[in-house]
C-alpha cells in the first residue's frame, strides 16, 4: 500500500464511524484501509481539540486542518522535540544502512527521556502521512530507477488546419529514494524512443543506480513472468552498457511499480493541466514547454514542509548513483537468423552477408547490428564482430571464421601462382602468365592454375616443365592441353612434328604457287 495523505473526508469519516457506529480502531482501520496507529492519533488529536462529528461535518477542510494543526501545539514538549527532527529523519533513512532503529538509537542519546521505539515509529509515521510524502523508506539512495509510460497521452495539431495531427506517449522515471522524477514526451512507444527515453532519464539524473524496474513492456521485457522474466535483449544490452540491472515489476504486483503510478498521477497534476489549453506544432515544441513545467514539479515543495523532490536528491542521492559511462548507448537492432550452408549471415536490410565460424553452419544466431558495425551472437556469447558494409550482395569474411580448406583457397595470388610456376621451370611459369592474361578476372584462373601446377605430383617437375613447354608452342593455354599432352606422352617427343619435312607430291603447289606474280601469269 502506497503512503498517500490521508484525505479530509476520511478524517470525518473516522470520528463517524467512533461516534455513530462504534467501531473499534481495528475495525476502522480495515474500513477505511488506513493503519490503526493513524486511525488512533486522528481521533487522539480530534479529542484534544473538542470536537464532535457534528462540529467537524460540514467545516472546510483548510479550517478543520488548521484545527488539527492547533491541537499538536499542544502537545507534550517532548513531542515538540521529536517533530522537530522529522524532516531530519526523512533525509537519513534513504542512506545505505540507516533504519529506524538507527535513528531512534541517536534520538535516545541526545533525549534520555524521550518516547520509547515504538511511539518514537508511531507519531513518525503518522507525521509522513499527513505531510502528503510520497517516500517508501525502504528505497535506499541510488537503488532504483522505476520507469513506465503514462496511460494517457497528449495532442500535437497540424499547423495549418488547426487539428490534431498525431499523440505523443509520455514516458515517466522516478527515483525510489529522493523521489526525483524525469518525464518526456516521445512520438511512439517503440524500442528505440523507449531506449532513448531510459538514457535521458539516466542523464537528467547525472548518474546511474543499481537497478532500473520497468513495467512489463514488450520493448523492456519479451516475457512476462513473476520469478523468472525474460528481457529484451536490447533492453540488456543497454543494461550492459550503463552497467545496471534490469529488474521488471511483477506481474499483478501494484506495489513494485507504485512509485511509478504516483510519478504518473504528478505528472498528470503538475504537467498536463498546466498545458492543457495550449497547442503544440511539433514535438520540439511540445517538449520544451514540457520540461519547463517537469523543473517546477521538482523544485515545488512536498506538502507542508521545506523538502523538494530536487533538494532531498542533491542531498541524500546524486552522489551515490555511479558515474555515467564515457560514451553513450549506441542503439542497436537485432535479429534472429540462421547460418547459411557458407557460413554467412544476411543483414537484409542491406543485403549484405557477413561470416561467422563455419562451425555454426545451420544454426541459429542473434544478429545486433548498428550505423558502423555488425556484431553475432550464439548462446549469449559473442561469435563475429565485423564493420558495417552497406555494399548490395557483398561478402565479409574473416580468416578465422574460415575451414582450413578455404584459408588455402583464400591465400590464392596471380603472385602466389606465378611464384610457384617459376620454380618449377621457365615454361610453366610462361604458361601460368599465360593462363592468368586469358581470363578477365585473375581469380577466374585460379582453379586452372592450381589443376596445371599440381600435375608435379604425378608425372614430376621435368615432365610438367617439357609440357608446358609444348602447350605454349602449340598456343593452348589451359589445363586441358597439359593433360593431354601428359596423358598421351607428348612431351617425351624431342622434335615438334611441325618441324618434319613434307614428302613431295605433285598435288602439293607450295607458297610460290599463291604469290600475286604467279596468279598474274596464270
Amino acid at each position: 500500500m502506497t503512503n498517500r495523505r490521508v484525505s479530509m473526508r476520511k478524517i470525518r469519516e473516522i470520528l463517524r464511524l467512533k461516534e455513530k457506529a462504534g467501531l473499534s480502531n481495528r475495525q476502522i482501520s480495515r474500513s477505511l484501509k488506513i493503519s490503526k496507529t493513524v486511525v488512533a492519533q486522528y481521533l487522539a488529536d480530534l479529542k484534544m481539540s473538542g470536537l464532535c462529528y457534528e462540529d467537524i461535518e460540514k467545516m472546510k477542510d483548510s479550517e478543520l486542518l488548521g484545527i488539527l494543526d492547533k491541537s499538536k501545539e499542544r502537545l507534550p514538549e517532548k513531542y515538540k522535540v521529536l517533530s522537530g527532527k522529522f524532516e531530519y529523519f526523512l533525509k537519513e533513512l534513504p542512506k545505505t544502512g540507516v533504519t529506524l532503529m538507527t535513528l531512534w538509537e541517536e534520538y535516545r542519546k541526545e533525549c534520555p527521556d524521550g518516547y520509547g521505539y515504538s511511539q518514537f515509529c508511531h507519531h513518525f509515521q503518522v507525521w509522513r502521512k499527513t505531510s502528503k510524502i510520497y517516500m517508501h523508506i525502504e528505497h535506499k539512495a541510488g537503488d532504483k530507477m522505476f520507469v513506465d509510460y503514462a496511460g494517457k497521452k497528449l495532442t500535437i495539431y497540424d499547423r495549418y488546419t488547426g487539428k490534431p495531427k498525431r499523440e505523443a506517449s509520455v514516458f515517466v522515471a522516478v527515483l525510489g529514494a529522493s523521489q526525483m522524477i524525469y518525464s518526456e514526451p516521445t512520438l511512439t512507444q517503440k524500442q528505440r524512443d523507449w531506449i532513448t527515453a531510459n538514457e535521458n532519464a539516466l542523464l537528467y539524473f547525472g548518474g546511474v543506480p543499481r537497478a532500473i524496474v520497468p513495467d512489463c513492456l514488450k520493448t523492456g521485457v519479451t516475457k512476462a513472468s513473476k520469478y523468472e522474466p525474460e528481457l529484451n535483449r536490447v533492453y540488456l544490452d543497454f543494461a550492459e552498457h550503463y552497467e545496471t540491472a534490469i529488474v521488471p515489476a511483477r506481474p499483478h504486483a501494484p506495489r513494485d511499480k507504485a512509485l511509478a503510478e504516483i510519478a504518473v498521477q504528478l505528472v498528470y497534476q503538475r504537467i498536463f493541466a498546466p498545458l492543457r489549453n495550449k497547442k503544440f506544432y511539433s514535438l520540439e515544441e511540445l517538449k520544451t514547454a514540457f520540461f519547463k513545467e517537469l523543473q517546477k514539479l521538482n523544485n515545488r515543495f512536498f506538502q507542508r514542509t521545506k523538502i523538494s523532490r530536487r533538494s532531498l536528491f542533491n542531498e541524500v542521492e546524486r552522489e551515490v548513483l555511479k558515474p555515467l559511462p564515457s560514451k553513450k548507448y549506441e542503439y542497436k537492432d537485432f535479429f534472429n537468423v540462421g547460418v547459411q550452408f557458407n557460413y554467412h549471415v544476411e543483414l537484409r536490410e542491406d543485403r549484405h552477408y557477413y561470416s561467422v565460424p563455419y562451425q555454426l553452419k545451420g544454426q541459429q544466431v542473434q544478429v545486433f547490428y548498428t550505423a558502423k558495425t555488425v556484431e553475432i551472437y550464439h548462446n549469449n556469447r559473442r561469435v563475429a564482430f565485423h564493420l558495417r558494409d552497406y555494399s548490395k550482395l557483398g561478402y565479409t569474411t574473416s580468416k578465422q571464421h574460415m575451414p582450413p580448406e578455404h584459408k588455402f583457397y583464400d591465400s590464392w595470388s596471380p603472385k602466389k601462382f606465378i611464384s610457384w610456376a617459376k620454380n618449377i621451370g621457365g615454361h610453366t611459369e610462361e604458361l601460368v602468365r599465360k593462363v592468368l592474361e586469358s581470363k578477365k578476372y585473375p581469380e577466374q584462373a585460379f582453379k586452372s592454375c592450381l589443376g596445371i601446377l599440381n600435375f608435379t605430383k604425378t608425372y614430376g617437375n621435368q615432365r610438367l616443365e617439357k609440357a608446358c613447354r609444348r602447350a605454349v608452342e602449340f598456343k593452348t593455354f589451359s589445363y586441358p592441353s597439359v593433360k593431354n599432352i601428359l596423358k598421351k606422352g607428348l612431351d617425351k617427343v624431342e622434335e615438334s612434328p611441325w618441324r618434319d619435312n613434307f614428302p613431295s607430291h605433285g598435288n602439293i603447289r607450295g607458297a610460290g604457287y599463291y604469290s600475286p606474280q604467279e596468279e598474274s601469269n596464270g
